[in-house]
């Protein structure tokens, strides 16, 4: 019989994570259509909240990086380290003009790299120890192959996002990339072509964001909370953002004024930002879906 004291290398670590997300994987046709779903479909009901509510699900949101301050910061000093690789390879591969989207797409991608802060927040929740070895408890549930492909999605929209931009840079200032950080920095903000840059690029670049918070917002904390499928998780995130329009508008003002806050220092700021976000997002499910 196994020794139950015995500590695990981290070789002998990796080999059960791979093992389990093989599993894990092997279950996707399960997660992608639960057996809930293979007749009459009863969506969870959808809660309304206010404006006043975010206040509360940010203070618990806090309490979960305090509590865990230490495993999250380990675990997301990554987000800065590949921002900056993004942007070194914008300025490489002289491809200035995509800096902006590369910065602003974090706020697309974001719903994939916090998934294992949601599931650090559940177990906190559930009285059980929560550091960042358990972020990796993903693996194991059996939605992962829903949670893998919607990730899969969100890639996709931003890199649909990446090419939009890029081809409004084009259409508007007439060019192609190439330009240096000053020169393209005068045309964008000295330049009429530049403003109607900035106007047409946000003005889409809104889209992309609302499109991803409707579809994600609840659906990745109730494929780890439940065992729904994904047409359930993202149809009830669309429900609930549409029970309530002003409240998730301004959760998503938050976050996205959180992510250029925290992206301003070179991007460190994301090792506090980030955490507090995904965790606050996971008690946000909790405030919208009720149990």
């Amino acid at each position: 019989m196994a020794n139950q004291d015995h500590i695990r290398n981290p070789i002998e670590w990796t080999a059960d994570q791979i093992k389990t997300a093989g599993l894990a994987v092997g279950q996707a046709g399960h997660a992608l259509r639960s057996h809930e779903e293979g007749g009459e479909l009863n969506l969870p009901a959808v809660r309304r909240i206010t404006v006043a509510d975010l206040g509360d699900v940010l203070a618990k949101g806090l309490d979960d990086f305090g509590a865990c301050r230490t495993d999250v910061i380990f675990l997301c000093i990554v987000y800065p380290l590949a921002g900056l690789l993004m942007a070194w390879s914008a300025f490489n591969y002289d491809i200035v003009p995509l800096l902006f989207p590369l910065a602003s797409g974090f706020a697309l991608v974001g719903p994939i790299a916090a998934v294992g802060l949601y599931e650090m927040s559940r177990r906190r929740e559930q009285g059980a120890d929560a550091n960042w070895a358990h972020a990796f408890g993903v693996l194991a549930t059996p939605a992962f192959g829903a949670i893998l492909v919607l990730g899969l999605v969100l890639f996709g929209i931003f890199l649909l996002w990446l090419v939009t931009a890029y081809t409004i840079y084009h259409v508007t200032m007439g060019h192609e990339g190439g330009a240096s950080l000053g020169a393209f920095y005068h045309d964008v903000f000295t330049t009429s072509e530049g403003g109607a840059l900035i106007v047409v690029g946000v003005g889409v670049g809104f889209l992309f964001a609302l499109l991803v918070l409707t579809i994600s917002v609840v659906s990745f904390p109730m494929l780890l909370d439940r065992d729904v499928g994904l047409y359930t998780a993202v149809a009830t995130s669309v429900r609930a953002v549409l029970a309530n329009p002003v409240p998730m508008a301004v959760w998503g003002l938050i976050v996205a004024g959180g992510l250029l806050f925290g992206s301003l220092p070179l991007l460190l700021g994301l090792i506090v930002v980030m955490p507090v976000l995904g965790h606050a997002t996971w008690h946000l499910y909790r405030a919208v879906v009720p149990r």
